[in-house]
Formats: C-alpha cells, structure tokens, sequence
C-alpha cells in the first residue's frame, strides 16, 4: 500500500509493479491537481522521469528547459551558475520547469499502466499496525473503508499521516512557509531559474513557459499569520520590498491563484519503522531553495523500491531490521544535499554573509559548481571542503 500518489508515491508504485509486487495507491485528490510547488526540476530529475517513462509525457505538455540558475542576494550581489558548464556528467546540460498538474498526473498514469491500483479522492485517516500486518483506514465518498496490507509506504508529504502514525515528527527551528502562483507578464525571465534572497524571506521565479512563471515566495512561519484572509495582499506587499522584481512581477495577473505549503524544516524521526517505510517528503523536508524535492522524491522511490522487492519476497511481517538498508541507502546519497541544504539555509540568516558568499562565488568562477551541486549531479564533496568554502568567504 503506498499513500500518497505525488513523484515518491507515484515513483515507488511504478518500480514495484514493474519486480511483480501488488500495489494500491491511495491520494485525497483527484488528478490532475494543483499542487503549491516550486515545479523545478534539475538535469538527474529528467534523469529519473526518463527511467520511469514519464518524459515523453511531461515534455509533451510543453515542460521548459532550464540552463541554470541565478541568485540575487539582499545588498545586490548576484550568481548566475549553468548547469552545461558546472563539470561532473549531467544526462543533459539542461534541467526542466515541471508543472506538477501534469507531471503527477503523468506519474500516476504510468504506475495505473504498470499494473497498480489507484484510488483517488481517497482521504487516509489512520495507520496502525495489528499483527503482522498495517491496517490503513480511509475515506472515500463520505464512507470509510479499510485496507490491510503487508506494508505501508508513506508518500503523503509534509503533513504525512503515515509519518505521525508510525514514526512521530520533529520540527526544527527554520519554520518557513511558502505562498505559489502562477503569475503571467513576468518581465526580464529567459531560461533560468531566479532566487532572490530579501531581509527574511526570498522569492523563486521558474519559467513554465507560455509567459507563465512560477512565482514562490518563502518567509518565516510566524510572519505568514498576517497573510491570514489575504494572501494575496500580503504577497503583493512582500514582492514591493525586493528591489529586483518590483518592476517585474505583477501579483494581480494570476494564472492559478496563490496556495500555501509549509512550514518546512520537518523530518520523521525514523525513516522506516515495522511495517512502514516513508518516501519524498513525508521523510524530510528542510527547506525549498535548492529546488531538490522532486528529484529526492523520486531518488528515494528508487532506493525504497530495491529494498522493498526484497523485504516482500520473505515470509511473514515486515520488521523494521527488513528495511534498515533503506536507511542507510538514504545517508549514503543524502548527507550531502543535507549539508548543503544547511549552509544555504542557515546563511540566509545572515544576509551580509550571504551577500558576501554570493560575490565571491560568481566572481571566483565557483558559481557554476554550486549550481552543479544543487543539480544533483556534482559530488557535494565539491563544496563542502575547506578549499572551496575558504574562497567561499574569504
């Protein structure tokens, strides 16, 4: 049973299919959907959706290629790192801007034509294990049904119910939100993304195409009540503030209205637990401005799909002990997007450091690495040394 039909739900159900598993897949929506999103995708991403089949799909629906990514620290200092130009091996030089009303809608297909069952407008209301087996309870057209089932992948993002059931939740102190629309007529947005890092908070801009972009904007947890009833007048009002896009986005021409997701730096204090396994999301989140959770959402379905096919083919309940290679699969290829998640994430408290950081890059010719870094396809070793991080600031 996987919970959750988004990229790790969909992407884990596809895998396991496919090694000739029965799968059911559960999501409260009804696809496709809209979903709040930073719908950034890095070249392994395009990797990933190529490997499940899923590409021809999502670039039919007009996904845009993107060549890097440029950032704009408060006090004015800016990078502009390419992919094509940042070393390692990208499977292309290029990432993709992903809508995610087709990109899951895609995925979900995919998984459905690999043979998985697929409910949706199913709403999980509670996990619990009896036995040797999970029990998950859900709704469905206002009646509540039950499914039993060997194992339980959790894949139901921030607020997972599978993560509170099974394995609790730890919050740390990085508490953002982030406020997503689709804006049309943003002036000055060619083939990269753009970060802009103000006084505690930042804006994403991603370009779908079509004269849409993407238009994300990420502040404090607490000062996002105030957005409370209006989040558009607070969006406009935030936007004002960032010197770089006062001319250039306007709030009020919305394509798809403003959504709310967060409050991010979040993790499940295991990532498996007897009978259970959590994916994307619902495993950890610390914070968007990497731009990495679809591309750990589906890296995660293929690490837990290899363990899953051989937790399944033995006998009896699924211990906690059965998916402990799961566990160490994730350290292994995470630690260091964690660490790098960290230092961006933490220096931005600091916008003078930033600021300084962000110079020294791009005029030392660093810039491009970083972005290869966060793209998923640069060894984190690259940045994380004394070398680079000396240069970094000093």
């Amino acid at each position: 049973m996987v919970v959750g039909g988004g990229p790790g739900g969909s992407a884990t159900a596809v895998r396991l299919a496919r090694r000739g598993h029965a799968v059911t897949v559960l999501d409260r929506a009804r696809f496709p959907r809209d979903k709040a999103c930073s719908e950034y995708g890095s070249p392994s991403t395009v990797r990933e959706l190529a490997r499940l089949g899923v590409l021809p799909a999502v670039e039919a629906h007009g996904a845009t290629a993107l060549t890097g990514t440029r950032v704009v620290a408060a006090a004015g200092s800016a990078l502009l790192g390419r992919f094509a130009n940042a070393g390692g091996r990208p499977w292309r030089p290029t990432g993709l801007a992903l809508p995610r009303r087709e990109l899951d809608a895609a995925l979900l297909s995919r998984a459905r034509a690999e043979g998985a069952t697929v409910l949706e407008g199913a709403r999980c209301v509670g996990v619990e294990r009896q036995g040797g087996t999970m029990r998950v309870t859900y709704e469905d057209a206002g009646r509540r049904r039950e499914i039993c089932a060997r194992l339980v992948v959790g894949a139901d993002g921030l607020r997972s119910r599978v993560a509170r059931s099974v394995t609790g939740v730890r919050r740390g102190r990085l508490a953002r939100l982030a406020f997503v629309a689709h804006v049309e007529g943003v002036r000055g947005l060619d083939t990269d993304a753009e970060m802009h890092v103000g006084a505690g908070a930042y804006v994403g801009l991603n370009p779908l195409g079509g004269g849409v972009t993407n238009v994300a904007l990420v502040v404090r947890h607490d000062e996002a009540t105030s957005a409370a009833g209006d989040p558009a007048r607070f969006v406009a009002e935030r936007l004002a503030g960032f010197p770089g896009l006062a001319d250039r986005v306007d709030p009020s021409r919305l394509v798809r209205e403003w959504l709310v997701t967060g409050p991010f730096d979040a993790a499940a204090r295991r990532s498996t637990a007897d009978g259970a396994l959590l994916v994307g999301d619902a495993a950890d989140f610390f914070d968007p401005f990497t731009g990495e959770g679809i591309w750990s959402a589906l890296i995660g379905a293929r690490m837990a799909a290899r363990t899953l096919d051989g937790a399944l083919a033995q006998e009896g309940p699924v211990t906690e002990a059965m998916l402990a290679p799961y566990r160490a699969a994730r350290r292994r290829r995470f630690l260091g997007k964690w660490m790098v998640e960290r230092m961006i994430g933490y220096a931005m408290l600091h916008p003078r450091l930033f600021d300084r950081c962000v110079g020294r890059l791009q005029r030392r010719g660093m810039a491009d690495t970083l972005i290869g870094v966060t793209g998923d396809f640069v060894p984190a070793w690259r940045v994380l040394n004394p070398a680079f991080l000396g240069r970094m600031v000093a």
